[in-house]
């Protein structure tokens, strides 16, 4: 198997500052189906994980000077994730945590699909007052998965996207999964993103459709100008507004097998983030810009699929 692409920051590339979870995934592939009180063979792995640290990582490799900010515990643990990130050459502001673990999320891989256990521990102890505006200076675009907005992490989420705003960058928002978005009811996860107000949202289609009911993926242009529905080996459907305009197409991707999709949706993020970029910085028309960026967040993706994921090193 291939492994990730050698590193490839640049200071001369957009600066993105990405906030939320880097966690330990502990991948269980199982051979056959799980069978209830008895073994079954398989493979346990250890990984670095975290949307937000996935995207943070990808984004890196393509080039955006990337910085995370997240929080672990003092441990073995959380030392292997900052440097397993740190050697793409992403920037961790990173809180450390006394008296709480590294948080860990339970993947278990079955025919592609996947379900998760979190352990979040560590990873919600961030805090609105460890933000510093420095931090921000420069930011072209903060990027949070929903993740970031719920629960304890949200009021450092808002705190970022205040920050970030005042130093004349962009927000991104991805809703990264059902159940933490719908926690508190769908109601109040409209409200939740509403008041984010991203310039760009992205979603898988179970993700919009659990959000809006039947008029995703349409109305996710009622909370962002610009909004992508990631399809998997459907590809995205690309959805924009200007003023009165807007715009919808499908882009297609080639269809992949991979036994586990885990960090695929994070690595689009970052493709598409620095394609678009690139297009905005270009004077490229909305729709080839757009258009451009998905195939990008799709080649990506694809990237992440055929690479080795190695193992974390915990020591």
């Amino acid at each position: 198997m291939p492994r990730l692409p050698r590193r490839r920051s640049s200071a001369t590339g957009p600066r993105v500052v990405v906030l939320g979870d880097l966690l330990v995934d502990v991948v269980v592939s199982p051979e056959r189906p799980l069978e209830t009180g008895t073994d079954v063979p398989g493979r346990i792995s250890l990984r670095q994980g975290g949307s937000a640290a996935n995207t943070a990582r990808w984004l890196a490799r393509l080039g955006a000077n990337t910085t995370l900010i997240t929080a672990v515990g003092r441990d073995a643990a959380g030392r292997a994730l900052v440097a397993a990130v740190q050697s793409d050459g992403v920037l961790i502001r990173v809180t450390r945590v006394t008296g709480a673990r590294t948080g860990r999320i339970g993947v278990i891989v079955g025919a592609g699909e996947r379900s998760f256990v979190a352990d979040r521990a560590a990873a919600d102890q961030l805090r609105a007052a460890d933000l510093e505006p420095a931090w921000f200076e420069g930011t072209t675009v903060l990027h949070l998965p929903a993740y970031s907005l719920v629960a304890a992490l949200g009021p450092a989420a808002r705190r970022a996207v205040e920050l970030a705003r005042a130093a004349g960058a962009i927000v991104s928002v991805d809703l990264a999964s059902v159940g933490p978005l719908l926690e508190g009811g769908r109601r109040a996860a409209v409200a939740m993103v509403a008041e984010t107000a991203p310039d760009l949202l992205l979603a898988t289609f179970s993700e919009a459709e659990a959000l809006l009911g039947r008029h995703a993926p349409d109305g996710l242009l009622e909370l962002a100008p610009v909004a992508v529905v990631k399809r998997g080996p459907r590809g995205a459907t690309v959805l924009a507004r200007e003023g009165a305009e807007s715009v919808r197409f499908e882009v297609a991707t080639e269809r992949l097998l991979a036994a586990d999709t885990t960090g695929a949706g994070d690595a689009f993020d970052a493709g598409f983030i620095v394609d678009w970029l690139a297009s905005r910085a270009a004077g490229q028309s909305i729709a080839a810009g757009l258009r451009r960026a998905a195939v990008a967040g799709h080649r990506a993706a694809a990237r992440h699929l055929v690479a080795d994921r190695p193992e974390l090193p915990i020591v």
